[in-house]
């Protein structure tokens, strides 16, 4: 029997396809331009400028020596600061940035290297800035399982400068280009850094 049901659904209303998500996102060095360290971001087939550490890619990340650590990285969750626009879709546990948020950097503390409450006396990093780098932030598995003291602590991917400046050893990418790739970025995906 031949199907007659004509299709009612006129064409600006079906549904539109999800991104599927990624994978990977690949990181590389570029050459140096003017003596500023950049690098490219791969994601499938859309590749993107970013920030890198101010000396670069290193495989002996040590903590303060502002390079980014080379390896292979999860996705760990996500942050972001409210009052910035529309909370950012996600596939990654998401949580909104307050003020007594900070991530500790002092390799004496047991909290190395974790998300922290503040007040603190341990030296820490505040996850909430008026500079814009943390209005979206994902924490990525560096130094985690196990975490090594003075190895680095606070690897995020999050927000570049406008000017795409280093950074102190994260990835960073221009906010409009990190919103969209986040709805694409799962547990899954692997932050490869080389």
């Amino acid at each position: 029997m031949v199907n007659t049901k004509p299709n009612l659904t006129p064409p600006s209303r079906k549904a539109k396809i999800a991104p599927a998500s990624l994978s990977r996102l690949t990181v590389a060095a570029q050459p140096r331009i003017a003596m500023t360290p950049r690098g490219r971001l791969h994601a499938g087939p859309t590749t993107l400028v970013c920030a890198i550490g101010a000396a670069s890619i290193s495989r002996q990340k040590r903590e303060g020596d502002r390079a980014t650590p080379a390896g292979h990285f999860r996705l760990i969750e996500g942050f972001f600061k409210p009052g910035i626009g529309r909370r950012p879709a996600m596939l990654l546990p998401l949580r909104p940035i307050d003020k007594t948020l900070g991530w500790c950097e002092d390799p004496a503390s047991p909290s190395y290297n974790r998300l922290i409450r503040l007040p603190s006396r341990a030296g820490h990093e505040s996850m909430w800035r008026d500079d814009g780098l943390y209005d979206v932030v994902i924490v990525l598995d560096y130094n985690m399982r196990p975490r090594r003291k003075y190895r680095g602590s606070a690897i995020f991917l999050h927000c570049a400068r406008p000017d795409f400046a280093p950074t102190a050893g994260c990835v960073a990418l221009r906010a409009a280009d990190l919103r969209k790739l986040l709805p694409r970025l799962g547990r899954e995906v692997v932050l490869v850094v080389r």
